[in-house]
This record gives C-alpha cells, sequence and structure tokens, in this order.
C-alpha cells in the first residue's frame, strides 16, 4: 500500500482526500529530487502572493508617508514663526514696563 499523501486520490479508509504533511528536511531524508520539488512549490506560492504583498506595502507605505506629511504640516501650522516672534515681543515690552515702573519709583 502507499504512503498516505503519496498521490491516493483518497484515502481509502475514511473516503477523505489526503491532506499535505509539513516535513521538516532537516530531519527527514529526502532525496535532491524532492528537495527541488520543494523548492518549486515554494517559489509558485510565493509568486502567487507577490502581487498581494506588494500592493499592501505600497498602502502601507502611502499610508505612513501621509501621516509624517500630516505632522509636519500641523507642526508648521502651529507653530508658526511670526506667533512665536509676537508671543516674545509681548513679553520683552511686559518687562520693560515692569523696569520702567521699577525706575522711576519712590
Amino acid at each position: 500500500m502507499a504512503a498516505s499523501g503519496a498521490g491516493d486520490p483518497l484515502d481509502t479508509r475514511n473516503g477523505k482526500a489526503p491532506f499535505a504533511q509539513r516535513i521538516d528536511p532537516t530531519r527527514e531524508k529526502l532525496t535532491p529530487a524532492q528537495l527541488q520539488f520543494m523548492r518549486q512549490v515554494q517559489l509558485a506560492q510565493w509568486q502567487k502572493t507577490l502581487p498581494q504583498r506588494r500592493t499592501r506595502n505600497l498602502v502601507t507605505g502611502l499610508g505612513i508617508g501621509a501621516l509624517v506629511l500630516a505632522i509636519y504640516g500641523y507642526t508648521f501650522y502651529s507653530v508658526s514663526q511670526e506667533r512665536f516672534l509676537d508671543e516674545l515681543e509681548d513679553e520683552a515690552k511686559a518687562a520693560r514696563a515692569r523696569a520702567m515702573a521699577r525706575s522711576a519709583g519712590p
């Protein structure tokens, strides 16, 4: 009788199709042909998922870039140079007024 998963269309005991079993190539002795077939299957699976992965990476990159630009723009908007200088100038005027009041005092 053939080994389970060796290409039998149906398992004769329960009538179900066999499932692929995970194989650890470091523990089990595999022939070079089996290793080559495993590499081909892995490459085919990788190529099949590549467009989805590329699209997800592109969307993620654009999202992160948009977030960075939004933070950068908000920072420039909220901390503009003019308001900063106006606040410093107001504080300087108040300090001068206090100094003049102290020096003109009794």
